[in-house]
């Protein structure tokens, strides 16, 4: 029986917009199971973002509780929470993130750094995740020398160095023509059949019908989506 990895009771994030508040999340409620596969859709503005990063603790809700993989987040510290975000989950952004100044190899190991791995391990450990996604050829490479959907492929291997249980992936397709976001989205589906977690934020129908449920937001609320 699957276990449920992500737990949120009545979360509400606020902001103040002059002297408008915005609810990015407006009492929101929702389990995850482990090894599912998620898909959250909606306008721009209507909370997706604020609800991964919730999730990913890159930020905290004003109430409501969020409990991920057993660790209450409400309550957490921030030196507890960098490394809950290290070591159970793994971000792909669409705006890819990379070090400009270092190589694809050297960007996939900074996860490892953090946990203080020693360099050797680090990078062998960064090469075998960039032959995984089919960039073992480009390891010396900087991102610029790369075309987006390589930068993409970077980003996934980075997220991915760690082991995450959590893979959260925003926009991962947003950037890309159809043929590199098609083989985005077989990389992500294989990490997923292999038990991590998956949770995508698209804009695009078709990846969304890609998982396992459908989230929708819309105005800082959530409902789910009949695939």
């Amino acid at each position: 029986m699957a276990k449920p990895i992500i737990e949120l009771q009545k979360v509400t994030r606020t902001y103040r917009l002059g002297s408008e508040v915005i609810h990015a999340l407006n009492s929101v409620s929702l389990q995850i199971n482990e090894g599912e596969y998620i898909a959250i859709t909606g306008a721009s503005g209507s909370g997706k973002s604020t609800l991964v990063n919730v999730i990913g603790g890159l930020d905290s809700p004003n109430s409501g509780t969020v409990v991920v993989d057993k660790h209450d987040l409400s309550n957490m510290h921030d030196d507890k929470l960098s490394v809950y975000r290290n070591k159970t989950i793994g971000f792909v952004f669409q705006s890819f993130n990379l070090q400009p100044n270092n190589t694809i190899v050297e960007n996939v190991m900074l996860p490892l750094v953090l946990s203080g791995v020693k360099p050797e391990e680090r990078k062998k450990r960064a090469t075998e995740y960039l032959n995984t996604v089919g960039l073992g050829s480009r390891l010396d490479h900087r991102p610029s020398q790369l075309s987006s959907g390589q930068q993409q492929l970077t980003a996934i291997a980075r997220a991915l160095i760690g082991q995450p249980k959590i893979l959260i992936a925003d926009e991962p397709t947003g950037n890309l023509d159809s043929l590199r976001g098609q083989e985005i989205l077989e990389i992500l589906q294989k990490i997923n059949d292999q038990g991590t977690t998956l949770i995508v934020v698209t804009h695009d129908p078709n990846t969304a019908h890609l998982a396992d449920r459908i989230l929708q937001m819309s105005d800082g609320r959530l409902t789910e989506l009949k695939i």
